[in-house]
């Protein structure tokens, strides 16, 4: 797979990352949000240490993955058994029906 460097902003810092082909945009909406949840984090906290910043944005950006990795579990889980249910039904329905 193929990369290519491309520029970034961070927290007012240009930086150059190896991105494959054809991400490059996503990269770059991804850098817009964590650069963004850097300033709303800096602005409601008043914590200006950087490192600080990035640990904490970096570990609310986990725990809402976690979140909602729980919850897509949750999902695939009730769409399993609801798709058991459903080939339950069928198969009953096709069992009560007269043979040809």
């Amino acid at each position: 797979m193929s990369t290519q460097a491309v520029e970034i902003q961070v927290m007012g810092r240009i930086l150059r990352v190896n991105c494959p082909t054809g991400q490059e945009d996503a990269l770059r909406e991804a850098a817009k949000d964590f650069d963004q949840r850097l300033k709303d984090l800096s602005e409601r906290t008043n914590i200006s240490n950087i490192e600080q910043l990035l640990m904490f944005t970096g570990l609310n950006i986990c725990n809402e993955l976690h979140s909602e990795r729980k919850e897509q579990q949750g999902t695939d889980s009730n769409l399993s058994n609801r798709i058991s249910e459903l080939a339950e039904s069928l198969d009953k329905a096709l069992q009560n029906q007269p043979k040809r």
